[in-house]
């Protein structure tokens, strides 16, 4: 068992492997990853470097948003296996040091939840609807929705149920979809709920929680009419401030991170929360993670920052002032399961990502890792996989196209199964001659990004990746600390860490003089002594610590 001295606070620095299970390694043939196979694929994490996974939703589930809709907080969809597949998993995991976070989905359950099922069934004024968010409707006949917010998914935040007597009924708020009904938090039967939830599974020895939309949950008391009520369609973010970010949700955090402590308290190991919170600023973001609430909540503004050296110094700034300010780390990403793939994003538009984009996301890789705080990868992140841009109407999944007809910020592009070895899909995502397609089609493309061939290729994305992993944890300069800027050209930023380590980046095509004079540690692409080529990053150790000019973070 691992001692209270040597697992304290492992997360402040942490780099975490995002697991999206069916799409990561099918065990069984039928097209969809499961638990055992992301247990066969833990030595390949093991040999990356990570130091923990987070698993998407497993639970049992329709699937309408794959996953995001929870009819079962307590157990394994069977498409995924079993408890004793899970437990298997967590017991794998941990011999080879790796640590395991769930996602958990506190702000909605599924239409097909046993709670929706006996709020449809008890009526209006029930204590099974106090549950939920169920109102009469406007209007003389009752046909027009509560109010007037949008869901974020596409259409109206409201549906509406026919009674018992088979007459119309009263609304219940979804602020995804339909099949998503939003929990209310105000009921204390639902916070009792998911406290027994977060215990069934630390009993399994679990290592924490990503929490899902983790500034949601409370709504404005009244339900008032919002003033721009399509802001979170049309963002497709939590912006309407009726339905986001309500003060009472701190203590939600408060408590659960109580009951974290409890169990750390018991044997040393701490576990960790760690909040999807996406919120206006990053001091608004810092409320999130004061020391009694989350431990870390995900910043996503480096991720949404355009491709300037200003824009990322101003988030990188930003970032550390308010959020580690707070006694926390930062909480770094560049790609996730509801994003266009980095390599795309920083392409050019229209193309598959590679040239430009690849360079661009290797460089801001290296980067994200030289930075103070914790990091996440996406799966398929550290193969250099680009987004899959031209995906046929008829196998798109995203409930966001099946509400309104449009592509755009679909997410499927992000989700196909990865590639792990050979020329022809499935590229070893599942095995056996009889083994069904993968949920989403692999383009032939895929061959180049396979596993087996990146970890064969040393200029690979995956070396970049396992090589800047094993420094992370060699050199005392890089993880939790501080971080000084150094005087650079027009369009690089260049900052030190610790005692001597020096990160630069090149966000502009043409060279430049390296800031330090010697050969690089580890670049993001070739990098002669003494330049810095466009669109790469690199890192040094300088020996003179009478250059570094500008303010520390």
């Amino acid at each position: 068992m691992l001692t209270a001295l040597s697992s304290r606070h492992w997360w402040r620095d942490a780099v975490i492997y995002q697991v999206y299970v069916r799409s990561f390694l099918d065990s069984t043939g039928d097209g969809i990853g499961d638990l055992a196979g992301v247990r066969a694929g833990l030595p390949y994490l093991r040999k990356l470097g990570v130091d923990g996974i987070w698993l998407s939703p497993f639970y049992p589930s329709p699937q309408h948003d794959h996953g995001y809709d929870v009819a079962d907080y307590c157990d394994v969809d069977p498409v995924f296996g079993d408890l004793d597949e899970f437990e298997r998993l967590v017991t794998a995991a941990h011999r080879l040091g790796i640590k395991v976070l769930l996602d958990i989905v506190p702000n909605h359950c599924s239409s097909e939840h046993d709670w929706f099922r006996q709020a449809l069934a008890s009526g209006p004024g029930s204590e099974a609807r106090a549950r939920f968010h169920f109102a009469e409707g406007r209007g003389p006949d009752g046909d027009v929705p509560p109010n007037n917010w949008h869901a974020m998914f596409g259409g109206p935040a409201w549906s509406r149920v026919v009674e018992a007597d088979g007459t119309p009924g009263q609304w219940y708020l979804h602020m995804f979809t339909p099949e998503q009904p939003d929990l209310n938090w105000r009921n204390p039967e639902v916070g009792a709920h998911f406290e027994h939830v977060l215990r069934f599974w630390l009993d399994r020895g679990v290592d924490g929680f990503r929490i899902d939309v983790a500034a949601g949950l409370f709504k404005h008391p009244r339900l008032p009419d919002s003033p721009d009520p399509e802001a979170d369609a049309r963002t497709r973010d939590s912006v309407n401030p009726l339905a986001w970010n309500q003060p009472e949700v701190h203590d939600v955090w408060r408590h659960w991170r109580a009951v974290c402590e409890e169990y750390t308290a018991r044997d040393g190991r701490e576990r960790l929360l760690v909040g999807e919170v996406s919120v206006p600023s990053a001091r608004e973001h810092a409320k999130y993670v004061r020391a009694d609430e989350l431990h870390q909540a995900f910043f996503f503004d480096l991720l949404s920052a355009p491709w300037d050296a200003d824009a990322f110094r101003k988030v990188i700034d930003e970032a550390i002032r308010d959020i580690a300010g707070t006694g926390s780390t930062v909480t770094w990403v560049l790609n996730n399961h509801d994003q266009v793939r980095s390599v795309t994003r920083y392409g050019d538009s229209g193309t598959e990502g590679s040239g430009l984009g690849a360079a661009r996301a290797r460089a801001a890789a290296l980067l994200m890792l030289a930075l103070p705080g914790a990091a996440y990868i996406y799966q398929g992140e550290e193969l250099g996989l680009p987004e899959v841009v031209d995906l046929p109407d008829e196998v798109l999944t995203d409930p966001i196209f099946r509400r309104t007809g449009s592509r755009a910020r679909i997410r499927d592009g992000c989700r196909v199964p990865l590639p792990w070895s050979g020329h022809a899909s499935p590229f070893g995502f599942s095995t056996g001659a009889e083994s069904a397609k993968p949920w989403l089609p692999q383009p032939g493309w895929f061959a180049e990004h396979a596993t087996e061939r990146a970890l064969a290729d040393t200029r690979s994305f995956w070396h970049l990746y396992r090589d800047g992993l094993q420094l992370r944890r060699e050199l005392p300069q890089l993880g939790e600390g501080t971080l000084r800027w150094l005087e650079a050209s027009p369009g690089v930023l260049a900052f030190t860490r610790g005692d001597g380590l020096v990160c630069a980046v090149n966000f502009g095509t043409a060279p430049v003089a390296a800031p330090v004079s010697g050969a690089p540690l580890l670049s993001s692409g070739p990098c002669p002594t003494g330049v810095l080529p466009g669109s790469t990053a690199a890192w040094w150790i300088s020996d003179d610590h009478t250059t570094p000019k500008g303010s520390e973070r």
